[in-house]
């Protein structure tokens, strides 16, 4: 999707009458059903009439252009991109990052330095990493782009940032990087002029334009399908935006641990799709080449389980609990990356512990002390029962008793459900976690929703998905049915009733003798057999889908008359939550949206209550 695509000659028409913003704006209006910031309007203002007069002075007549691409399976947009052929006839592209900036701060994380936008300093990958992260993420997913028919280049234009020796952004620490992936300053009209023409000069960007647009996609990288290449310190996955300025910083506080006298805690928030696990697995992967001493570790068996069964036995010890770090000495590990750690205890003593080992120590106590960096994964909004009190408040509280230095990330640019934000709005809305813009679901939504009238004609669409591309598809239950154990030959009972559709849940895993062909709870998103059984939240959090089939169950339904969701525990079959019924509401709905957020290109949905079907149903947009 692009918000605007004409020749440069159209381009250079718009700009001079004043339409080129007026059009974008008008297409991001029909496309995501809101008006954007003001500040990006005036971006659009401003920047397009530089990159005018760069277009017209060099005589680039014959290329096409593309404005505000959106990359596939993300929210985040590509500035400015040019199609074309150079002097020898070759198929180009030229991406082009377009910044405002006019004052830049040098910063002691490698890779990061300090912006000021939005009114307050903001740390920030360097524009050639941002820029460098966009081309590779298009190669990553275009498919045309696969062998070397087409070359991708990629630059940066400051326009307002002048090149001075004082100039941060030319540091000669830069000096690999922007050999790459160049950055033109205002003084740099010439130059990149000169960069342009050298790769567009011999037009006839129609044809490359066509090729490109209608490349087909190609669908996103498992994360747990690529985490052993990860682990063997493949570069698999391309991080751009926050994503860069935060794995900087995990990257070189790790380096410089050694060196450094406090401890660091980084903190990492996100919600659904941000990639956070992909996040953690990439500074696994590069921390281990340096030969540091990390761990990554979850509060998820599920979670832990498959990673270890992915990467093999050599590397399994790699992957931890959270309360596997009990009795380490302060400093003892370099790094230690706690993903999923909303997931985080109150201690780490479980009814296996050891009396001699129990130990009245917060668990957030012993994760901080146990390492010189430790990095925090969280989505504050995915705690689900009440013995899980991971937060970014606890983890800032706790970082400070340690005198440790604090870093905190936001990701706001999310990867999943079809790279929809509104999808992602609407659901924190109407779940009241958060007010958003997004009350409606337009039917321009790229995330499909369904709603079926069966959990029979549900699982069979979602069984049908997953013939078509294998592990693709799951289904799921808020916990509405009891768990039972394993029939004496092993098959498993089929807990999940409803009317006359049944379905088992995933098998325990302290069942002493399963069927074969049944995988353990643990490893229900891994194996192929999972689509047979009905996953639950404690098997689904950290995962992702390209479709995942939901049943609401009557645990949690919305009350028309109230006009509030209510928390009902006798409904529910997880007997911690449901004893805590001051947050069970709470915790009911950080299900459902945990649930429904699992999917990258669909989600579809049974409600067992008909008042909260009607409820959804009023919240999406008719389709005509």
């Amino acid at each position: 999707m692009q918000l605007y695509a004409g020749t440069s000659a159209e381009f250079i028409e718009d700009t001079v009458q004043n339409k080129v913003a007026d059009k974008i704006l008008e297409e991001f209006e029909k496309y995501y059903g809101r008006r954007p910031s003001p500040s990006e309007i005036t971006s659009w203002r401003n920047s397009l009439q530089y990159m005018k007069n760069v277009i017209e002075y060099n005589s680039l007549f014959d290329n096409m252009i593309i404005l505000e691409h959106e990359l596939p399976y993300s929210t985040e947009r590509i500035d400015f991109i040019l199609f074309g052929r150079d002097g020898e006839g070759k198929e180009m592209i030229v991406v082009l990052e377009l910044k405002q900036w006019e004052k830049v701060k040098d910063c002691d994380i490698d890779g990061n330095v300090i912006t000021f936008l939005g009114g307050s300093e903001r740390m920030q990958a360097h524009p050639s990493f941002q820029v460098r992260g966009y081309a590779f993420y298009l190669k990553d997913f275009v498919e045309v782009l696969h062998d070397d028919s087409i070359t991708l280049d990629a630059c940066v234009y400051c326009h307002n940032y002048p090149r001075k020796e004082s100039s941060v952004l030319f540091y000669p620490k830069f000096k690999e990087i922007e050999k790459q992936f160049p950055v033109f300053s205002k003084e740099d009209f010439k130059d990149l002029g000169k960069y342009l023409k050298a790769r567009l000069s011999g037009g006839k960007g129609l044809e490359v334009f066509n090729r490109f647009s209608m490349s087909r996609i190609r669908p996103s990288k498992k994360l747990v399908d690529v985490a052993k290449k990860m682990i063997e310190g493949q570069n698999v996955f391309n991080l751009i935006d926050e994503q860069l300025a935060a794995n900087n910083t995990i990257i070189d506080r790790a380096k410089k641990c050694s060196k450094i006298k406090k401890k660091s805690v980084i903190i990492v928030r996100g919600g659904p799709g941000t990639g956070k696990s992909v996040i953690a697995l990439n500074a696994l992967a590069e921390l281990l080449s340096k030969k540091l001493v990390v761990y990554h570790a979850t509060g998820s068996a599920a979670f832990t389980q498959t990673l270890r069964k992915i990467v093999g036995p050599r590397a399994a010890n790699l992957f931890k609990y959270f309360n596997s770090f009990m009795r380490h000495k302060s400093n003892e590990i370099d790094i230690l990356i706690c993903d999923e750690a909303h997931r985080i205890r109150k201690t780490s003593n479980s009814r296996f512990t050891k009396m001699s080992f129990r130990s009245d120590t917060p668990q957030i106590e012993e994760l901080v002390n146990a390492a010189k960096v430790s990095i925090f994964f969280i989505d504050d909004d995915q705690v689900v029962r009440p013995d899980e009190i991971g937060s970014t408040q606890l983890i800032k509280l706790t970082a400070q008793k340690f005198d440790a230095e604090i870093y905190d990330f936001e990701l706001k640019t999310q990867f999943r459900c079809s790279g929809s934000d509104g999808y992602l709005n609407w659901i924190d809305n109407i779940f009241e976690i958060r007010e958003t813009a997004n009350r409606i679901l337009t039917k321009n939504e790229k995330m499909e929703f369904k709603i079926f009238d069966t959990p029979q004609a549900l699982y069979d669409e979602i069984k049908k998905k997953n013939s078509e591309k294998p592990n693709s598809a799951r289904l799921v239950a808020g916990f509405c049915c009891p768990w039972s154990d394993a029939n004496s030959d092993g098959t498993l009972k089929e807990d999940v009733v409803i009317g006359d559709f049944k379905i088992t849940w995933e098998a325990k895993n302290d069942a002493t003798k399963i069927a074969p062909g049944i995988p353990k709870a643990a490893l229900w998103a891994y194996d192929p057999n999972g689509i047979n059984q009905a996953g639950s939240i404690y098997t689904i959090q950290g995962f992702e889908f390209d479709y995942v089939g939901v049943i609401f169950a009557k645990d949690l339904v919305w009350d028309p008359i109230k006009k509030q969701w209510i928390g009902i525990p006798e409904n529910s079959a997880d007997a911690m939550v449901k004893r805590d019924k001051t947050n069970f509401t709470s915790f009911a709905k950080n299900v459902y949206r945990v649930l429904m957020t699992r999917g990258m290109k669909g989600c579809y949905v049974y409600f067992m209550d008909e008042s909260t079907r009607k409820y959804f149903e009023e919240h999406i947009e008719k389709r005509s």
